[in-house]
């Protein structure tokens, strides 16, 4: 079965309400390949090894979390960028791609779905008067000492993360995933005992440590695998049509 790349933009778009988040990227078509749509493939990055791998697929779709045509960035079309345009265009591939959108979607979102592979409960947002913070706050279950947290980060995520071990046993969890670790001072004032993100920054370990929490970078790539899965299964589902998420791996 296919269905029209329109219509699966339109669906994508409203699905996300894409059109009312501001953004440091166009969300939603960036480049426009077949009219018909019959298999979706979905990773984190448009990278050109991504391209590459749609391109084995025989995919009409590649979907992602972080696409092309960045603010600030080069608008000349040289070099790495022109290759990997060169390639979605030449196989006729059409480049979907959502940044904030889809980290903070409240069932496909990275941050809803990081929880729900790690067991944690969501409360509410990080800070609940700026909507342009798109962390989470969440508990687990039971207290876990950082290190059986970590652990657990681990298992999941399938690399081992940066820890900052606090002194004391870990419940209340703020988290953002991807570059988020300067929001760990608004986590600290919320009362967590752990924060986790993807990335890192040198006053990051400060924070944490003068502050008495404990700070977990699980990496940018690893922590915003899921959401974009997510939403291709969506779509798959809602149009009866195929998807395959290809996870190229990143250590950052």
């Amino acid at each position: 079965m296919a269905i029209a790349l329109r219509t699966l933009v339109e669906e994508a778009d409203r699905f996300l309400n894409a059109a009312r988040i501001s953004d440091y990227c166009p969300n939603g078509l960036q480049v426009e390949g077949r009219p018909q749509v019959r298999r979706i493939v979905s990773g984190v990055t448009a990278s050109q090894a991504m391209i590459d791998a749609a391109i084995e697929a025989d995919a009409d779709v590649l979907l992602v979390h972080h696409g092309y045509f960045w603010k600030g960035e080069d608008a000349c079309v040289v070099g790495m960028k022109q290759r990997r345009l060169k390639a979605l265009l030449g196989h006729d591939i059409s480049l979907l791609a959502y940044h904030l959108p889809l980290d903070v979607h409240a069932e496909v979102g990275n941050n809803v779905q990081l929880a729900r592979q790690l067991d944690i409960e969501v409360e509410g947002p990080l800070e609940a008067d700026n909507p342009r913070i798109v962390g989470l706050l969440g508990s687990l279950a039971e207290p876990l000492s950082a290190r059986d947290f970590a652990r657990r980060v681990q298992d999941v995520l399938g690399r081992e993360p940066l820890l900052v071990e606090g002194e004391r046993m870990v419940q209340r969890i703020g988290w953002c995933t991807g570059g988020g670790q300067g929001y760990i001072d608004k986590a600290i004032a919320a009362g967590v005992d752990l924060y986790l993100t993807g990335e890192a920054s040198e006053q990051t370990f400060h924070s944490a440590r003068e502050n008495g929490v404990s700070f977990i970078a699980a990496g940018h790539h690893a922590t915003e695998r899921y959401g974009v899965q997510a939403l291709g299964d969506y779509l798959a589902r809602r149009f009866a049509i195929e998807h395959l998420f290809v996870d190229i791996p990143n250590p950052v």
